[in-house]
C-alpha cells in the first residue's frame, strides 16, 4: 500500500521537503524509519530532538538512569520539573509534545550483552549516545553483527569525535579502537566535565547523519573518517579511518558469535 504525506504533514515538514535531496519520498522514508537511540542524556537528547522533529516514524529510546540536577545543563531534552523521573519518560514526554505522529518506544534499561540483540534488531539505524566504553564496544559489534548502520559519538570537557558505520561497507569502531581503554585512563563527565554546547553540536550532526542514511543520499556521510570538534579552537579536522580486515567485529574473519565480548 503507498503512503502518502497528509496535508498538515506537508505543512509540517515543508522547509524539509524542499530541500532537493529529500523531498516527499525521502519525508515518507523517514516516516517508516525506525531509531534507536542509547542514551537520553547529553548526545542522545538533541539526536531525538531532531530526530522527532524530521518526522522519524518510529524513536527507541534505551536508558536506564533518572534525571539529575547536574544533567540540566547538557541534556535538553529534561527539565527542572522531571528531576527524579525515568530519562526515557521524561524524553517521551517532551518529543511527543514536540512532534505526536512519533512513536516513542521506551527501554528504561541499560543496554548489556543479554539484550542488545534483541533491542537493536527492531530498528534500521542507531545513535550511539552511551557514555562509557563498554557500551559504545557492544553497540559497534552487535549493530555490526546485525547489519544495522549506526552514528558514534563521544565528548568531553570541549572536545568531541563522531563517526557513522554501515556494516560490510566501512570501517567500524573497532577497526578505530581495538579495545577500551584501562579504567584508570577513563575520565568521566563528572570528573573531566563538558560544556553543553560541545554535547549539542556532536548530538546534532549524529542526527543528521541519520536522516542522511535514512532517507538515501548516503554521499557525505561520515564513513571511513573520524570527524574531531574541538570548540575551544572552534576548528573541525577528518582523519581517516581504514578498515582493518583482522578486526574482531568486522573482520574477514570475524567471530560467529552474534554477541561478542565488549573487554575482547
Amino acid at each position: 500500500m503507498s503512503i502518502r504525506l497528509t496535508s498538515d504533514q506537508i505543512e509540517r515538514y515543508s522547509r524539509q521537503i524542499m530541500v532537493p535531496d529529500l523531498g516527499g519520498k525521502g519525508q515518507i522514508r523517514l516516516r517508516q524509519a525506525r531509531v534507536l537511540v542509547i542514551g537520553a542524556g547529553g548526545l542522545g537528547s538533541p539526536a531525538a530532538f531532531y530526530l522527532a522533529a524530521a518526522g522519524v516514524g518510529t524513536l527507541g529510546l534505551v536508558d536506564p538512569d533518572k534525571v539529575e540536577l547536574s544533567n540540566l545543563q547538557r541534556q535538553i531534552l529534561h527539565a527542572t520539573p522531571d528531576i527524579g523521573r525515568q530519562k526515557v519518560e521524561s524524553a517521551s514526554t517532551k518529543l511527543n509534545q514536540l512532534n505526536p505522529e512519533v512513536e516513542v518506544r521506551p527501554y528504561p534499561v541499560r543496554l548489556e550483552e543479554n539484550n542488545a540483540a534483541e533491542i537493536l534488531a527492531n530498528y534500521h539505524f542507531a545513535i550511539d549516545g552511551s557514555d562509557n566504553f563498554p557500551t559504545k564496544f557492544l553497540v559497534n559489534d552487535i549493530a555490526v553483527k546485525l547489519g544495522i548502520a549506526f552514528s558514534h559519538a563521544g565528548i568531553v570537557r570541549l572536545q568531541g569525535q563522531t563517526m557513522t558505520v554501515i556494516p560490510k561497507k566501512s570501517a567500524c569502531y573497532r577497526c578505530l579502537f581495538k579495545a577500551p581503554p584501562p579504567p584508570e585512563e577513563i575520565l568521566s563527565c563528572q570528573q573531566a566535565g563538558i560544556l553543553g554546547a560541545v554535547a549539542g553540536t556532536l548530538g546534532s550532526i549524529q542526527a543528521t547523519e541519520a536522516i542522511k542514511y535514512l532517507t538515501g543520499f548516503e554521499e557525505g556521510l561520515l564513513t571511513d573518517r573520524l570527524l574531531t570538534y574541538d570548540a575551544k579552537a572552534m576548528s573541525f579536522h577528518t582523519v581517516e579511518v581504514k578498515r582493518d580486515p583482522g578486526c574482531n567485529a568486522c573482520g574477514d574473519a570475524r567471530i560467529a558469535d552474534p554477541v561478542i565480548s565488549t573487554t575482547a
